[in-house]
């Protein structure tokens, strides 16, 4: 018997290796598939992120170059002039831009600047935010008080990243306005806040005292 089920055990082997090499033959493709496949990706991951880094070390070159002019209206072309190969880079050079037009008198062009970047959807939130705000600050003296009220009370929503910068400002529209009480009752609010910064809760404090108010103690936060 011993005999008998050694030549099952061989015969039942040749079988399954007859099985594997067909099996190999008929699918082997589809493993070299895959191995290339998985080269390839790795290969191509490193060549975005070669490419990627050195797209970002020409435009920081580009961006240096440009800011070392010495005049204002040179640095604004010098960086009109530099291409950015992508959205985060192009929102960066137009905030420098926007920077070098505003100092050269150009505050309109600097305005134009600044709202490209804050209507570029693709962009996050915080880049918008702050290019709307920098522009609406621009326009302090040129746009209508009750459209800069309306744009603030934007970027003042619940959750907004610059909500309360908008609520200061919105502030000393109140004050413009003539409405003390209620720019009061909004910088007692500011410094309340549990998000407001010590600078801010300052600032806040320091323009209640101009107006004839008393600060509120800041409430303890509760950890």
């Amino acid at each position: 018997m011993s005999d008998v089920d050694s030549f099952i055990d061989e015969v039942t082997e040749e079988v399954r290796r007859d099985r594997m090499y067909l099996l190999l033959r008929r699918w082997g493709w589809v493993g070299v598939v895959a191995v290339v496949a998985i080269v390839g990706g790795a290969a191509f991951n490193e060549y975005r992120k070669a490419r990627d880094t050195n797209q970002a070390e020409a435009l920081g070159d580009a961006i240096l170059s440009a800011l070392s002019q010495n005049a204002s209206d040179e640095r604004a072309a010098s960086l009109r002039a530099v291409d950015a190969s992508s959205a985060g880079g192009d929102a960066v050079l137009n905030m420098l831009l926007a920077a070098s037009q505003a100092d050269a008198g150009s505050h309109q062009d600097a305005v134009n600047s600044l709202n490209a970047i804050a209507t570029q959807g693709d962009l996050p939130e915080i880049y918008r935010a702050i290019a709307s705000f920098k522009a609406l600050l621009l326009q302090a003296d040129t746009m209508p008080v009750a459209d800069r009220r309306q744009q603030f009370e934007a970027l003042a929503i619940p959750g907004a990243p610059l909500r309360l910068l908008a609520e200061e400002q919105l502030a000393l529209i109140d004050v413009t306005e003539g409405s003390t009480q209620a720019a009061l009752d909004r910088l007692q609010a500011l410094r309340q806040d549990a998000e407001a910064s010590a600078d801010l809760q300052q600032r806040a404090a320091q323009l209640i005292i101009a107006l004839g108010g008393v600060p509120e103690p800041v409430a303890t936060q509760q950890g």
